[in-house]
């Protein structure tokens, strides 16, 4: 295949700095891209050379809208284009969600991701159920916090079971706050990733931004509140009731876990499977599952988590 880029310095940019750009393609896709001018020529198996061709157009698409390309981004688009070579990269990566002051900017990085963020700006309830590493706690906390800024809701509650502790927490050394706050250090950490430390803990200390286990919900009504409920895995299902009718006026939920990890006893049912059925007539809620396709992290982890349900499969097969 034979391309044609007629600005050399939006060629070069799209190259990546020393090619790297390109040589992410040939590692990704087994072909070879060879490059004079704005000129490029890419060989190898039909398929792969199309797709790296859609590639390199879309990108071009992306620079000319002011997007910066990095070697990462690559590596993501050739996961969304192997998917489904007619989506527009554009729509993907162009979709900003505004998450403080400073403009600072979180976008989806996968299709799913993309239709996770679309789901929670048109619904009041969404439950994210996938594995770790597909950005269902970030996301809905992006969302969160620019609902907030935005004054769409007036405070923001991220909570979580403290399954491990159970009702052991008096055996643990410290206060309350010390035992608890264990669990609930994911949240925290997602937390200062998008707000600069001092602006979090003001606003945590106004009680804009609450942080506490599930179990503090109880007996409360939540107004005017964007509500994310993490790890819903290791709910049980009286906890997880308990938990859905605290929604009050004017608030969105957002509820995410992964129904393969439930740390409760063995034997008890996980208030996240269970509403799977109870709540999947209801108008106005809406599941979003992810897969390992969708996990944006090192590539180790999504080999790893495909590679364990295929011996769950394997263990399940051996079994019958």
């Amino acid at each position: 295949m034979n391309l044609h880029f007629d600005d050399v310095e939006e060629a070069k940019a799209l190259f990546g700095p020393h090619n790297d750009h390109l040589k992410a393609i040939e590692r990704n896709l087994e072909v070879k891209v060879h490059t004079k001018g704005g000129n490029v020529v890419i060989e190898g198996d039909e398929l792969d050379v199309e797709l790296a061709g859609t590639l390199l157009r879309e990108l071009q698409r992306l620079l000319k809208r002011g997007y910066p390309i990095y070697v990462s981004d690559i590596d993501l688009a050739i996961r969304i284009l192997s998917g489904d070579r007619s989506i527009n990269l554009e729509d993907i990566f162009l979709d900003a969600v505004y998450i403080s002051s400073k403009k600072k900017v979180v976008t989806p990085k996968s299709v799913m991701q993309k239709e996770y963020i679309d789901t929670m700006r048109t619904h009041d309830m969404v439950i994210g159920i996938g594995p770790a590493g597909t950005g269902k706690t970030y996301l809905a906390m992006a969302m969160a916090l620019s609902s907030l800024m935005k004054k769409e809701v007036k405070r923001i509650v991220l909570t979580r079971p403290a399954v491990e502790a159970g009702e052991k927490l008096g055996f643990l050394p410290g206060d309350l706050y010390e035992k608890i706050n264990p669990y609930l250090r994911p949240l925290y950490d997602a937390l200062h990733d998008m707000l600069d430390f001092d602006q979090a803990s003001k606003l945590m200390e106004r009680g804009i931004i609450e942080v506490a286990p599930l179990a503090f919900m109880r007996g409360r009504t939540l107004n005017d509140s964007f509500v994310i409920l993490d790890e819903a895995q290791n709910t049980k299902p009286e906890q997880m009731k308990m938990f859905l009718t605290r929604m009050g006026f004017g608030s969105k939920v957002v509820i995410t876990g992964d129904i393969t990890q439930v740390d409760l006893p063995d034997g008890r049912t996980s208030g996240l499977i269970q509403i799977q059925d109870v709540l999947k007539k209801i108008q106005g809620i809406k599941f979003v599952y992810f897969s390992e396709k969708d996990v944006i992290r090192h590539p180790l982890v999504q080999d790893i988590i495909k590679a364990y349900e295929e011996a769950e499969q394997q263990d399940k097969s051996t079994e019958k």
